[in-house]
């Protein structure tokens, strides 16, 4: 067996569940807050693709997928990141989900030869980051993001023999769980160290489709390559995903994009590993990479739900609205693993401790004290939520 499977921790929802164990909840209806899975209604003219072309199933996919997916994606890259071309045939390549994508992308990038291999990424963080980098025979170092640093990783500090060994740097903007957006000089700054030091970036976007103003929309790592000319996009490589923008998380289709002599390896790697995407699902994709209407009716949802939610929470709890994302990264009066357990107690909401998705560095937890909530429900359930944490916050 992998030695390096040993290495893995619990993931958040096993730590959860068993925070929750033995709990009696108080006799309400059960609301999840817990986990990022959107409920909004997926846009029926893609089920309706999707359902049109299951014949297709007769036939074995490309894992580079087809011209015509490529070609969408480049065209949506092109127009929402204001880029001058992005080249569907060496700078596109469909994935299933980000989630497969993010963690096959550290077993290509990271040389476990090196005399010490290291992967940077955010602290808090999505799990995969971590998985990745310590089954690709890595070591993790993270970044601790809080709210004195503006929730985003501090380059800073970065110690020089750090930046040295780093092989792949993770980036998430906006960020699982803070909704913090890297500007535009941050991200450049990222690139500047890359080439100095000689690593590859990899932007996990998959939330930058929700945000709140409709004239400023988060930037992306590419877009801030092409703005310092870099239009080969050299060292930088994005993650989408479907999950969040369109709502279907089940379909499991995103893309990478981004620096071509990357993604050419990228390619032999998952020529191999057998994930290319099933022929319906590519159908489907191209219809929704193609259309911004549900996008925009998708964010007036969210919009609507913050403020609803807000307006509840922000008297008792200290909350803000993110600058992205469907998470509110709250904190907590006390402990977050004691708030998590009472509230699930008493009012039968389950919140995931922000503890969970951070790890012990540099001398703190940077999710300690907090709770990630994810307003995917339904908007009346939301503002339920929202009505029985304050009530368990006023009763504490």
């Amino acid at each position: 067996m992998n030695p390096d499977l040993d290495k893995l921790q619990p993931y958040p929802f096993e730590k959860l569940a068993q925070l929750k164990a033995g709990i009696v909840p108080a006799d309400k209806p059960h609301i999840a807050l817990s986990i990022g899975e959107p409920k909004h209604q997926p846009p029926g003219f893609v089920l309706e693709e999707l359902l049109s072309h299951l014949h297709t199933l007769a036939n074995y996919p490309l894992t580079k997928g087809r011209n015509e997916l490529r070609e969408t994606i480049a065209a949506w890259l092109q127009q929402r990141f204001t880029l001058a071309a992005v080249d569907p045939a060496s700078q596109v390549l469909p994935v299933a989900g980000t989630r497969e994508a993010l963690f096959a992308f550290a077993q290509v990038i990271v040389d476990r030869q090196a005399t010490r291999p290291r992967v940077l990424c955010p602290n808090p963080f999505y799990q995969i980051y971590e998985g990745a980098t310590l089954l690709a025979g890595a070591e993790p170092w993270f970044l601790n993001c809080s709210v004195e640093n503006g929730f985003l990783p501090d380059l800073d500090a970065v110690p020089d023999a750090v930046w040295q060994d780093c092989q792949l740097f993770y980036l998430c903007s906006p960020g699982n769980p803070t909704g913090a957006v890297a500007p535009l000089d941050y991200l450049q700054r990222l690139i500047r160290l890359a080439d100095e030091h000689d690593f590859i970036i990899a932007s996990d976007e998959c939330y930058s489709e929700l945000y709140f103003d409709e004239a400023a929309p988060p930037p992306g790592l590419l877009q801030a390559a092409a703005a310092m000319g870099r239009n080969d996009f050299s060292r930088c490589v994005v993650f989408h995903s479907l999950s969040k923008r369109s709502n279907l998380p089940g379909l499991r289709s995103g893309f990478v994009a981004g620096d071509a002599e990357v993604l050419k390896r990228f390619l032999l790697y998952r020529t191999y590993h057998g994930c290319a995407l099933p022929p319906p699902t590519q159908a489907a994709s191209i219809k929704a990479w193609q259309d911004e209407t549900h996008v925009r009716a998708n964010r007036d949802i969210y919009r609507d739900k913050f403020e609803r939610v807000l307006a509840i929470l922000e008297p008792v709890l200290e909350v803000s609205r993110p600058d992205a994302g469907f998470y509110l990264w709250a904190k907590t009066p006390g402990s977050d693993t004691d708030f998590a357990r009472e509230l699930f107690a008493q009012q039968h909401i389950t919140v995931l401790p922000g503890s969970y998705l951070s790890r012990q560095a540099h001398g703190s937890n940077p999710g300690a004290g907090r709770v990630r909530m994810a307003l995917v429900a339904e908007l009346d359930e939301c503002i339920e939520a929202a009505e029985r944490i304050r009530e368990f916050i006023e009763m504490s």
